[in-house]
């Protein structure tokens, strides 16, 4: 409704995670590191959590995208809420392997044949778990024992386990601590400082169509969207979308920070308490992958391993293989 008005190509804000439109803050690049080189390396487990809304499932479709492009199969679980038998045959399925009417026992037998037959001929194979903080005890107990699937060589199947902060507390307790021993890499996102907000607006406007001369949003509107949301890049599309509704209905091509705080209001987005942390220490202590495993490797991509690099590359791309 409002491209035409303020001479957009596309929805700037849309809240469908697009690769083309992300902005790779140095935690984004540090996080979409440590799955590559965790999956490169064979490392077997790899874990990224971050709050609701800070980027997980986009960090995930720029992987799947990469994956995809470097033609190594993987199986994506998204719904979580399975018991043993149905996560495992889900597994199996989107690996393509038929497991209707076997039993357990019969599907393991040929996961393991179908895993160690691709690790023959140096093929990779990830299965990847989104909202994985929901699973339940018994998955992850079965998710564990498919990470021993292993030859003298390495790991047959690479596992990256992905959810909201409450994944990092489960892992932590005692009756999974077989689980977290197997633990290679894990790391987390965090919100964008309100530099970055201010950056991460402007680089969707752009991706867009914006052509930069005449500002959209006046420096008040992006301190106003900031402290409603707190840097939370899904909170800041919808608010950002909803102002340029309401800018366009008022036939106004500026937004000031009284649309924002309009906006906000219907949306029912209250400012949050200001909570001043060094959100770029708080990302340095989760694990990373090792700095010098993956500078030194010519396959891992340029901007992966240039923390400066924020806004240059809509997403993450090499033209490597893992192969190994």
């Amino acid at each position: 409704m409002y491209k035409a008005f303020f001479h957009l190509k596309r929805n700037p804000f849309d809240v469908s995670p697009d690769p083309y439109f992300l902005y790779a803050t140095p935690c984004h690049h540090e996080a979409f590191a440590s799955l590559y080189y965790g999956i490169r390396s064979h490392k077997g487990f790899v874990v990224m959590t971050g709050e609701v809304g800070t980027g997980k499932t986009l960090v995930l479709r720029c992987l799947t995208d990469q994956l995809d492009k470097l033609r190594v199969q993987y199986a994506y679980i998204f719904n979580t809420l399975l018991s043993p038998e149905e996560f495992l045959r889900y597994t199996m399925a989107d690996l393509n392997l038929p497991a209707s009417s076997q039993s357990k026992s019969e599907m393991l037998f040929q996961l393991y044949g179908f895993l160690a037959q691709r690790q023959k001929v140096d093929q990779t194979t990830v299965l990847i778990v989104d909202e994985a903080h929901l699973l339940s005890r018994e998955v992850l107990e079965e998710i564990r024992l498919l990470g021993n699937l292993e030859n003298q060589r390495s790991k047959l199947l690479q596992i990256v386990l992905v959810g909201q902060p409450e994944l990092d507390a489960r892992l932590d307790s005692t009756d999974l601590r077989q689980l977290k021993q197997r633990i290679a890499l894990r790391c987390q996102l965090v919100p964008l400082t309100r530099e970055q907000t201010q950056e991460y607006v402007s680089w969707r406007l752009a991706r867009a169509g914006a052509n930069g001369q005449a500002p959209i949003f006046e420096p008040e509107a992006i301190s106003e969207v900031y402290e409603h949301s707190q840097g939370f890049p899904r909170l800041i599309n919808t608010i950002c979308e909803n102002a340029l509704i309401f800018a366009c209905g008022a036939e106004t091509r500026l937004i000031t920070a009284k649309i924002v705080t309009d906006a906000c209001k219907d949306l029912r987005i209250e400012k949050r308490p200001q909570i001043e942390v060094n959100r770029e220490e708080q990302s340095a202590s989760s694990d990373p992958a090792p700095s010098g495993s993956i500078t030194e490797s010519q396959e891992m991509p340029t901007a992966l391993v240039q923390a400066g690099a924020l806004a240059k590359k809509p997403s993450f791309q090499t033209e490597s293989e893992v192969s190994s």
